[in-house]
């Protein structure tokens, strides 16, 4: 009876031991069949494929730790001292009298090569007289301003170190999706890198219509304040899609959204500075007008998204290649084309030279065409577009010299009946031959224009 007693005593915890194991096994199996553990960066059609399989399912956050790890020691802080002239009370006004003055800007900025290149925007380091980069382990540095492009924001710097610098590589911004986690690096107050966490929430964005900029900024609410001004935009693989840029704001601080310049743009404009000292940009050489409801009903085309075209320079290469008035621009390569800013954006990544397909919409039918990029004549100048003038346009309007207005959009010259057409041939009595001649002139020193209008007529104004 002990022997059997003793044996109870053995075999029943057992045999308890194997029932519970099975019970769980069993429950367990089932957990895994109902609930199934998905991670954000899974695509929405995969999620949605996995909620109508399964009840229960858990979503986890994504994870921030491999791209800040990446980026926070190439993003850099950007002080900018400059030296102006100021007086110190009305008398010294009144009478000349004035004393220099430092003022101090500070921004950020994002190193992109081994050997101590770094974009930042242009006005965080505009009119500097001197820039110090202070690196993410507080090493202080001197830096060369190697070039700028206001028309982007875009400047180019660079510091030389005992030894090499971590840098940020490029991605393709093209291939960024609306919804997509953004990270933004900055280094704004000098208090080392800082990050943030956003979606990006539009593509294309142009602030203003009516600047000289074609701008095409990535959107995002990720938070962002002036102290972050071209510090990185990077995904979640911690690599470079955009240069913050601007933030809207009615107080310099952050209230929702912020604007980058997009990375394909950025490269580029580094690139080219670095390689030709100055941005080479390349046109396809139409004029028109972004299409929605409206406008189309008034054209008489079918077509509320796209970029048409009200006219062609018979010497670029859209003309060249075919391309005429009325034709609807709908894709450039793999670029869908829904507003200028799309066309601006994808156009101020290329170069003349570039051979692009364009898709066109024409007589109901969509159709593709090999365009080459031609250089740009066009400058930005006093709030006008314009361009070195053909013999015929010379011609045309009895004049020897001068550029040609493609758009006006000062407000004052425009108010003074400035119109596209006009064509400029002095500043300051000083004959203008082509487009490299306005180089010389700085806006405030400007006093005077003379124009040449529609009919062939001389107008000159006058500044006081």
């Amino acid at each position: 009876m002990r022997k059997l007693s003793l044996l109870n005593k053995i075999i029943v915890p057992i045999f308890l031991i194997i029932l519970l194991l099975v019970i769980y096994d069993k429950n367990e199996k089932t957990n895994k069949n109902d609930s199934t553990v998905l991670n954000t960066i899974l695509s929405s059609e995969n999620i949605n494929n996995q909620i109508q399989q399964n009840r229960n399912f858990v979503v986890r956050n994504p994870d921030f730790t491999v791209a800040a790890e990446k980026t926070i020691n190439t993003v850099v802080h950007v002080k900018n001292t400059a030296k102006s002239k100021g007086s110190n009370s009305l008398w010294d006004l009144f009478y000349g009298n004035s004393d220099d003055r430092t003022t101090v800007g500070t921004g950020s900025g994002v190193i992109v090569s081994s050997d101590g290149y770094i974009i930042t925007n242009n006005h965080v380091i505009e009119n500097a007289t001197e820039i110090e980069i202070t690196t993410n382990d507080n090493k202080s540095f001197n830096a060369e301003l190697i070039g700028t492009d206001k028309n982007s924001d875009i400047a180019v710097l660079k510091i030389d170190g005992p030894s090499k610098f971590p840098y940020i590589r490029f991605a393709d911004s093209d291939e960024t999706k609306i919804g997509e986690w953004v990270l933004a690096v900055g280094n704004p107050f000098n208090l080392t890198s800082t990050v943030t966490a956003g979606i990006i929430s539009a593509k294309s964005r142009d602030l203003n219509d009516y600047d000289s900029k074609n701008q095409s900024f990535i959107q995002t609410d990720a938070a962002v304040n002036s102290g972050n001004s071209g510090g990185a935009l990077v995904n979640i693989n911690g690599d470079l899609i955009g240069i913050n840029t601007a933030i809207q704001s009615t107080n310099a601080g952050f209230i929702g959204y912020s604007f980058a310049v997009p990375s394909n743009i950025a490269r580029k404009i580094y690139e080219d500075i670095l390689e030709f000292g100055d941005v080479q940009r390349g046109l396809l050489g139409v004029t028109g007008q972004s299409l929605n409801s409206q406008n189309a009903d008034e054209l008489g085309i079918n077509q509320t998204e796209g970029f048409y075209i009200n006219d062609t320079d018979p010497n670029m290469g859209a003309h060249i290649a075919g391309i005429r008035k009325g034709d609807v621009i709908q894709q450039i390569d793999n670029v869908k084309i829904n507003k200028f800013s799309d066309l601006s954006g994808y156009l101020n990544s290329k170069r003349p030279g570039d051979k692009l397909n364009v898709r066109i919409y024409r007589n109901n039918k969509s159709m593709d065409v090999g365009v080459r990029l031609k250089r740009s004549t066009y400058v930005q100048f006093y709030g006008m577009q314009l361009k070195d003038a053909s013999e015929q346009e010379l011609n045309d309007l009895n004049s020897d010299n001068g550029v040609v207005v493609v758009i006006n959009r000062n407000g004052t010259l425009f108010r003074m009946g400035i119109r596209s057409g006009y064509i400029l041939t002095e500043i300051n009595n000083v004959k203008i031959e082509n487009t490299k001649d306005l180089k010389a002139f700085e806006r405030e020193d400007i006093f005077q224009f003379t124009f040449v209008d529609l009919n062939g007529e001389k107008e000159k104004l006058v500044f006081d």
